[in-house]
């Protein structure tokens, strides 16, 4: 089936408004000086000294180490770390890709998004094991399995890394970090999928507490890596945690997570446009922390930010075509449809059980057409009024480019910097390929 799209002219008649009648624009720049580890790859080898189960386990003995999906930028260098650290200390660490099921639910896929993240076995120095294979070990309070990696139950030790940071679909104690990545990472596809439609009925903090101690039990998991990361997407805390103290120790690193947390500097806007969405960017290819919406079942909204519109331009090459959270977009580009691989992200949004992110926003032939809608959309009578601001992705919005009456807005906050208003650059009818300098 093919679907044929109104082109720029049949959606020019639902308005009288032209480009020339949109406001000016500035780039904008919050400055930030975040708490940042000097040296990554030192924090990270201590993190693995701070963990006492290694220091019974005997030399020669397989250590599984986990890898996620997602772009965390100190990540590559803290498994490296990791891995180079267990090695000295006698032991035989594998990475073993912990996503759910992410890269399409296959092994080669997930080797494959592993790679995309500069996560090889070249650079980690050991080799990978992928494999969707688990094992039920055990059932969580409402009777249901739970599943482990056969890879990790293999091994003689696991060692969990992963980043602590609020998660995009849900509040608790615990959200993403060091037991997410047990529960769901190592759970591959069949415990992605248990989990999520077991929060459908429950808790979801509750029901990650519950398996984690499941697999506690279980599994050999000795304690993990966690990383907690600044605005700037650099490391801000990197320590070990011992696998009994994970569900103690994960709130705190996540109240410390929610301080260094990244978020637009404006909380009233008419329309976002949002460069680069994808999976590398976030888990649901755009921060609902960033949007102010989450429109998962059973989640309030929150009250800020409140954005009445959003634009997704393009879908990232790391992301393969998956596309989970496109519905969390109103309007999407063409080229972005047309990069969408429906069967993966089917296959992601099945297993991560909320199908309105799925949803195909209303698709625009190019960026000038989005913003004239905006003017019909959004309750705005004069387009010149617009509340307008552009990032380059969730993952960066300190860096932004915004309408006149946000510019005048932002020129009052100590730590963001405005420069002089411009006419908007739209040739062709495309927004400039990167104004944020």
């Amino acid at each position: 089936m093919e679907i044929e799209f109104p082109d720029a002219e049949a959606l020019a008649e639902t308005n009288d408004h032209t480009v020339d009648d949109l406001p000016r624009f500035a780039v904008a720049r919050r400055e930030r000086d975040p708490e940042t580890v000097a040296n990554v790859a030192a924090a990270a080898r201590e993190a693995v000294d701070a963990i006492d189960g290694f220091d019974g386990l005997d030399a020669g003995s397989s250590v599984a180490v986990t890898a996620g999906s997602r772009g965390i930028e100190e990540m590559p260098s803290v498994l490296a770390a990791a891995v180079d650290r267990l090695a000295e200390r006698g032991f035989e660490p594998f990475v073993v890709p912990a996503m759910g099921s992410h890269g399409g639910a296959t092994a080669d896929g997930q080797r494959e998004t592993l790679a995309a993240l500069g996560i090889t076995e070249e650079t980690l120095g050991c080799p990978i094991r992928s494999s969707m294979a688990v094992e039920a070990v055990g059932e969580d309070d409402l009777g249901r399995p739970v599943y482990a990696a056969v890879d990790a139950l293999d091994a003689d030790a696991v060692l969990l890394a992963n980043r602590v940071k609020p998660h995009t679909d849900f509040r608790g104690d615990v959200e993403s970090g060091l037991a997410k990545m047990a529960v769901v990472g190592l759970g591959k596809h069949r415990g992605a999928e248990s989990l999520h439609n077991a929060a459908i009925a429950t808790d979801f903090s509750d029901v990650i507490a519950d398996r984690y101690e499941v697999l506690r039990r279980e599994a050999p998991i000795l304690g993990g890596v966690a990383l907690v990361e600044n605005a700037h997407h650099r490391a801000a805390r990197i320590e070990g945690v011992e696998a009994a103290a994970v569900l103690d120790r994960e709130p705190e690193l996540l109240a410390l997570a929610r301080e260094h947390l990244a978020t637009l500097p404006v909380d009233d806007l008419d329309l976002l446009v949002v460069d680069e969405m994808g999976k590398d960017k976030s888990g649901t290819g755009m921060d609902t922390n960033v949007l102010g919406r989450y429109d998962f079942h059973g989640e309030a909204e929150p009250d800020e930010p409140s954005i009445t519109r959003v634009y997704a331009r393009s879908l990232t090459d790391p992301s393969h075509g998956n596309a989970l959270g496109v519905g969390l977009a109103d309007f999407v580009h063409r080229d972005l449809v047309a990069d969408v691989d429906f069967a993966d992200t089917y296959v992601n949004i099945v297993t991560s059980g909320e199908p309105r992110r799925a949803k195909l926003p209303f698709v625009v032939p190019d960026d000038a057409t989005a913003l004239l809608l905006a003017a019909s959309t959004t309750g705005v009578a004069d387009p010149a009024e617009l509340r307008i601001a552009r990032v380059p992705s969730t993952m960066d919005p300190d860096s932004l480019v915004v309408s006149e009456p946000v510019a005048a807005e932002l020129r009052e906050r100590d730590d963001v910097t405005v420069g002089p208003l411009e006419p908007l650059d739209l040739s062709d009818r495309t927004l400039a390929a990167d104004p944020y300098r």
